[in-house]
């Protein structure tokens, strides 16, 4: 007897990806990649684990600590609405022609905090260059794929990924500042932290918005990683050595407490910086290509993409804000959106009378 049935076709569900279905999760992918390549790149730079300093392991725990903790938030934040098409527009402008100018004034030159103030500036550039550079440093020394030999009596053989790069007088220049680039680091964030806690103390404003635990302690952190990390090199240079080890696990313990705090707390924003990048291309290319006109007052005060990609979130999140007027709120420059909130409540349509406030084009 024939068989007739016709067999359904099968329907996978599930990603078709074969990489991603081997993982219960975007934070399990990104920590096994990162962490096998932070292995694999050890493994070449100390020719197979031959030049790993065991005095380091503290440090190196610890930033696979921060690097998890780093991945949960990102993925975390990453995963809103908003923010995936931010990032997804944002990488499909990443290489325009302003790209590179963009990326010196906000990671490099802080461009961006010069309309707040010198002093502010100030502050930023000491904190964050000390933190990048200390990065720099500390890093390839805990990951091995940096460190120095001594063939020759009197000089130095720097290594770096496994490979000898050149050879300094162990008292010249170079060698000099390769000795002294942490603490250098740490006197620019120990005057970076004073300048900002002294603004903080000092400034009523600054006062009224800041919290001890928001604000204050990630500075507390900072100074006590640097202090703690110039006293090692007082011990060696003036005590001979004295108290050299407890120093030292006290300086270790603070930079491992530092790093598994930096994701969670105001310091985050150091990693996360470049993502601002992604924020100013998105800005200018979509308000060179179309401005969007305020319902009421007729001020071009965003791109017209992004003012349809607000109202698209604000839909995706079960956020409608269509206003009995015809217009949706996120149609409204930010005066006139506060102006007729405020007429909501006072039954006078205050939204419509044509005076700017005072403080509406300030800057900083």
């Amino acid at each position: 007897m024939e068989n007739t049935s016709v067999k359904e076709p099968m329907v996978h569900t599930g990603s078709t990806n074969p990489v991603n279905s081997a993982f219960a999760s975007h934070f399990a992918k990104s920590m096994f990649l990162t962490v096998s390549g932070l292995v694999i790149l050890s493994f070449v730079a100390t020719r197979m684990f031959t030049h790993v300093d065991l005095n380091l392991y503290g440090y190196m725990v610890g930033t696979v600590v921060f690097l998890a903790g780093f991945f949960y938030r990102f993925i975390s934040w990453g995963e809103r609405p908003p923010t995936k098409i931010l990032i997804k527009k944002g990488l499909k402008l990443l290489f325009r022609r302003s790209t590179l100018k963009t990326s010196v004034e906000h990671l490099a030159t802080y461009r961006f905090i010069w309309n707040r103030g010198v002093y502010r500036w100030t502050q930023h550039l000491l904190i964050g260059w000390g933190c990048v550079l200390a990065i720099l440093v500390t890093f390839p020394l805990v990951f091995g794929w940096m460190y120095f030999t001594m063939e020759e009596s009197g000089y130095y053989t720097i290594v770096a990924l496994g490979m000898n790069v050149m050879t300094v007088p162990a008292d010249g220049i170079i060698a000099f500042l390769s000795y002294n680039a942490l603490n250098i680091s740490a006197i620019m964030v120990i005057a970076g932290v004073c300048m900002a806690l002294y603004r903080r103390l000092k400034n009523m404003q600054a006062r009224a918005e800041q919290t001890f635990m928001y604000d204050f302690m990630p500075l507390y952190l900072l100074l006590f990683v640097s202090i703690t990390g110039l006293l090692l090199t007082f011990i060696n240079v003036f005590l001979h050595g004295n108290g050299h080890y407890v120093m030292s696990l006290i300086h270790q313990y603070s930079v491992i407490v530092t790093l598994i705090y930096l994701p969670f707390g105001k310091l985050a924003h150091i990693p996360f910086r470049p993502v601002s990048v992604f924020a100013r291309n998105y800005r200018e290319h979509y308000g060179k290509e179309s401005m969007k006109e305020c319902k009421v007052c007729g001020t071009e005060f965003v791109s017209t993409e992004q003012s349809n990609d607000v109202i698209n979130v604000l839909g995706q999140n079960d956020l409608e804000f269509d206003m009995k007027d015809g217009f949706n709120l996120a149609e409204l420059c930010l005066p006139c959106r506060r102006k007729y909130r405020i007429s909501k409540f006072s039954g006078f349509a205050t939204h419509e009378v044509p005076i700017k406030e005072a403080n509406q084009d300030a800057k900083g």
